[in-house]
């Protein structure tokens, strides 16, 4: 459900690119499916979800899909949309993603929803001849006018004019939308920053610095530092930016030990001190001892830097992201931003397993300190990166079923699944959790089926979902689906209007179980009943039985044992539960065929109802 926030937020940044109403004009009929095409950076995703976001539909879900298969066929209704991004998805498994976008044109055509597909760029010549005429091709959104939206919505004033600047030209005219994004992000924080001036120009010349000039810079820095002492010292600060001196001091030397530097000989007392080396690579520290770069957005470019240029380091980066994290003097933001840092670099690199290398390190069992939060920080930049997001949710399905999981690492998949995946990707929420909920374990696996609970209970088609996963499990994991199940069918948590077909199939399956087991669920249709809640709930029950004799023989003494206790608690209610119980005695003959419900031989149920 891509959230609706978001798309409100986008909807007052969007500019529209060439033949988007073209795209608009094929979305309008019911079951329409088109595919955007387009050039790298012209912004297709967003222009995708505009696409639906816009159209004028009555409330249904806004979901994206995914090309994974272990979530099973997809369920639509109509007024449904769908976006599916494969605008990442490599030449070697494009022909694999359309097999599956096949299947969801099917069904979204059928069903009258409504779907749009991101297509990778330069891969068209792979396209599938089935495909070709739901194709739009947009182009480039006009440069200052996607610039000058986002100065608005921002609150920045400016002129025109100062638009038309050389500095600017080739960035508004050649640059991918999300550079616009962050070059209006950088003049923004240069304005919020107060390092530099009152005016726009000022704030512009500085962003526009920061995103074009500081990667030459940052080169030029690194070679005339050559000492280890003095670029760890860099790349710590730019690591650490915004943390005291004291961490990234021994940051540094964290670093350095992790590289194996074997250290200057000269003695401590003999080298210079820290400030003399922060001065010398021109980082500030400030009354508060915290430090920082003089240029905007400059230890951005330095921590690029190094990841881009010493890929064979990059190991050992992470192995010391996996301790710095530790430091005593960095406070719970530092270690936020940290993380964060340190994922934004790995995934620009390609390296996505290091963020799952960390997690899993992070939550080993018997570490002497819990580093959950920080482990849920870096597989949520892992899960919202547009390229990896995939990858990372099939390395959370892969912990889900794997064989060993320690309690820490399933306390943080979880939350993830709970609040970073299932607002995007509900189906594939509800098939993580259900997987975590499945374990032994301790109170750790109480909370993973207690938040799957609460995601399916406000949400009536993953409700049916998930109970149509349980009844096709029963066999393969009959006790934890078994206790999950009686979970499910509480009625204080089952979502309004009932399913009853569901509800049925449900009930036909526990009913194999000792009464004991599904009594006290029983008691509370009972109640339900009474309250005037549950019309069909009696007929739902009993129809599960089956008319056998056995279960409708219990069915009778729950009904007495419900009503006699629920006198004694609440007299003044011993009449209404007597006459809710005579009522279910009624239909149990009928089970039974004992009599009909008036009495009249041959009367149907239908007729009485």
């Amino acid at each position: 459900m891509i959230a609706h926030q978001h798309r409100l937020r986008l909807s007052r940044w969007f500019v529209p690119p060439d033949h988007y109403g073209t795209a608009v004009e094929r979305l309008t009929a019911p079951g329409s499916v088109v595919l955007l095409e387009g050039p790298e950076g012209c912004g297709r995703r967003t222009a995708a979800t505009m696409l639906l976001h816009q159209l004028d539909l009555p409330a249904g879900r806004f979901e994206e899909l995914s090309v994974e298969r272990d979530e099973g066929g997809l369920d639509a209704a109509p007024h449904d949309r769908f976006l599916l991004d494969l605008s990442g998805t490599p030449d070697d498994r494009y022909l694999g993603a359309q097999r599956v976008l096949t299947s969801y044109r099917a069904v979204v055509e059928h069903s009258g929803a409504r779907l749009v597909v991101v297509l990778p760029a330069g891969l068209d010549y792979l396209l599938k001849a089935e495909f070709a005429p739901l194709v739009v091709r947009v182009g480039r959104p006009y440069g200052p006018a996607v610039l000058s939206r986002y100065l608005r919505v921002a609150g920045i004033g400016f002129d025109p004019e100062e638009l038309d600047e050389p500095e600017l030209k080739q960035l508004l005219h050649e640059s991918p939308m999300r550079e616009l994004a962050r070059l209006a992000e950088m003049i923004g924080r240069a304005r919020d920053s107060g390092h530099y001036g009152s005016e726009f120009s000022a704030w512009r010349a500085e962003a526009v610095a920061a995103v074009t000039n500081w990667a030459g810079e940052v080169a030029r820095q690194v070679s005339t530092h050559r000492t280890a002492q003095d670029r760890a010292l860099l790349l710590t600060a730019a690591m650490l930016n915004g943390a005291t001196s004291d961490a990234v001091f021994h940051g540094a030397l964290g670093l350095l030990a992790e590289l194996r530097h074997s250290g200057d000989e000269t003695h401590r007392l003999a080298q210079a001190d820290l400030g003399e080396q922060l001065t010398s690579l021109h980082i500030r520290r400030d009354h508060d001892s915290r430090i920082g770069f003089e240029r905007l957005a400059y230890d951005s470019a330095v921590r690029t830097h190094f990841w881009a240029n010493f890929p064979d380091l990059r190991g050992n980066l992470r192995n010391w992201v996996g301790r710095a994290v530790t430091l005593p003097a960095l406070t719970g933001d530092d270690r936020t931003n940290l993380v964060v840092r340190f994922a934004e670099q790995s995934l620009a690199a390609g390296r996505p397993g290091d963020l799952f290398t960390l997690a899993e390190l992070w939550t080993r069992p018997g570490r002497s300190r819990r580093l959950n939060t920080e482990a849920a920080t870096l597989l949520e930049q892992g899960l919202t990166h547009e390229r990896y997001g995939a990858k990372v949710r099939s390395k959370i399905y892969e912990w889900a079923v794997g064989p060993r999981l320690g309690p820490d690492l399933v306390r943080v998949l979880t939350g993830v699944c709970r609040h970073i995946v299932a607002p995007t990707h509900p189906d594939q929420a509800v098939v993580r959790l259900h997987h975590l909920a499945l374990r032994s374990g301790g109170e750790e696996i109480d909370a993973a089926r207690a938040e799957l609970l609460e995601l399916v209970r406000a949400n009536r088609r993953l409700y049916q979902q998930l109970v149509d996963r349980v009844l096709a499990r029963l066999r393969t994991a009959p006790e934890p689906n078994f206790t999950l199940l009686l979970e499910l069918l509480e009625p204080a948590g089952i979502p309004f209007p009932p399913p009853w077909r569901t509800l049925r199939a449900g009930w036909q399956a526990v009913l194999v179980l000792p009464a004991d087991r599904w009594a006290p669920i029983a008691h509370e249709w009972l109640t339900a009943v009474d309250a005037d809640e549950w019309a069909r709930a009696l007929d739902v029950m009993l129809q599960a039985a089956g008319g056998r004799q056995s279960v409708l023989n219990d069915f009778y003494l729950i009904a007495r044992d419900w009503a006699e206790a629920g006198a004694q608690v609440q007299p003044e209610q011993a009449a209404s539960r007597m006459a809710t119980a005579y009522r279910c005695w009624q239909k149990i003959d009928f089970e039974q065929g004992i009599e009909t419900l008036d009495g009249r031989p041959g009367a149907s149920e239908k007729e009485h109802r």
